[in-house]
């Protein structure tokens, strides 16, 4: 039941048996969710989904590790708290979601310096908080953007 369970979580109700880019797809429909629910732009309760799905997910991704080795790639329960936490408190809007987007899977794969460090934890603490620390570089990236971009004048006044 424990398996059955961590399943289910860790592999997001099974976005991360998607063939190709499991990370990538489940990255997608978090922001497509965000888009069009907009309850979640309620950052309070955003981060709050973020803290409760890291926590889910370290157990989860520990339990995973353990049936099927580091860092299964059916695990995809860290893009969604990464995305998560790349999209709280942007401006409304289809770019501030695009570009967290865009920013969270760069970091995400490209894992600079301490988000490769996170990823050397062991079990379900390295799956989740290097994504969680990815999602914090994509959205602190997002606003520098849009605050480079708005003292520029070409982004809308915040």
């Amino acid at each position: 039941m424990k398996l059955f369970a961590a399943k289910i979580f860790s592999t997001c109700f099974g976005l991360g048996y998607f063939p190709v880019a499991p990370g990538t797809l489940t990255s997608i429909v978090v922001a497509l969710g965000y888009f069009f629910l907009p309850v979640l732009h309620n950052p309070v309760l955003l981060l709050t989904l973020v803290v409760l799905s890291t926590g889910i997910g370290i157990w989860a991704g520990g339990v995973m590790e353990e049936h099927y080795g580091n860092d299964p790639s059916i695990v995809t329960i860290d893009e969604l708290a990464g995305q998560w936490l790349a999209l709280v408190a942007l401006p409304e809007g289809v770019w501030p979601v695009v570009l967290s987007l865009v920013f969270f899977r760069f970091f995400d794969i490209a894992k600079p310096g301490p988000v490769d460090a996170l990823q050397r934890l062991p079990g379900g603490w390295g799956i989740m908080l290097d994504d969680v620390l990815a999602g914090l570089f994509a959205n602190v990236s997002v606003w520098a953007l849009i605050l480079l971009l708005t003292f520029f004048h070409l982004w809308p006044s915040l």
